[in-house]
């Protein structure tokens, strides 16, 4: 099994390529993608996978192991040979392809030209559970004026952790604020609760010594 090629790019057509590697053309069948990353006369490496068959040897491009995987795992239905799945990695990305399984949507693959509403549902069926999301959900990504206030407040001297402790219930108890992202007006709603809980520390310090 050839999994990869690496060598200087002899000829680039509209469904294939010729790769030089070490004096032999090797032909690669690959995507419309994949064929514009190709440059004549430059050198290339490609994942690839080879199907054979009774009268052929054909080699299949990819611009990464990742495009290969969607591509080997495709072609294992009934019905997808490498021509759909070419067809299918040219219209979706590897990624678009997961997701479109694993949400059972059908509709979405149906759009690769040949790939019929029947042949799209025998998909979702058959490789639910095979083919699934590699990208996790996004982190949550902290507000613009977090870290502005953030900065004023330990500029003022509270501590990094005081001050984060403080904005964060403050966002939660003031959420129209937080979502006009005011620094101006955030910095001033948080002064006021680290005020107030200083004054609350205090009183209870007070409290103690006086008990003692």
């Amino acid at each position: 099994m050839i999994s990869s090629l690496r060598g200087v790019v002899s000829h680039v057509g509209l469904n294939s390529a010729v790769i030089d590697v070490n004096g032999f053309g090797m032909l690669v069948q690959a995507t419309p993608q994949t064929l514009a990353t190709l440059r004549v006369g430059r050198e290339a490496e490609v994942a690839t996978t080879m199907i054979v068959r009774e009268d052929s040897m054909t080699l299949y491009a990819f611009e990464d192991s990742t495009q290969r995987e969607v591509f080997e795992t495709l072609i294992s239905v009934s019905g997808v040979g490498p021509r759909l799945g070419l067809a299918a990695l040219a219209v979706h990305p590897p990624e678009a392809l997961r997701q479109a399984v694993a949400d059972g949507d059908s509709k979405a693959i149906s759009k690769v030209p040949g790939i019929g509403p029947k042949l799209a549902g025998r998909i979702v069926l058959e490789l639910a559970g095979k083919l699934v999301p590699v990208e996790g959900p996004a982190a949550p990504v902290a507000p613009a004026w977090e870290d502005q206030v953030l900065q004023a407040l330990t500029g003022l001297g509270w501590s990094e952790k005081d001050a984060g402790i403080a904005l964060e219930k403050t966002a939660e108890e003031n959420p129209e604020a937080a979502s006009g992202a005011d620094v101006g007006h955030m910095l001033r709603l948080t002064l006021r609760r680290l005020g107030q809980d200083a004054g609350r520390a205090g009183s209870s310090r007070r409290a103690a010594a006086g008990v003692n």
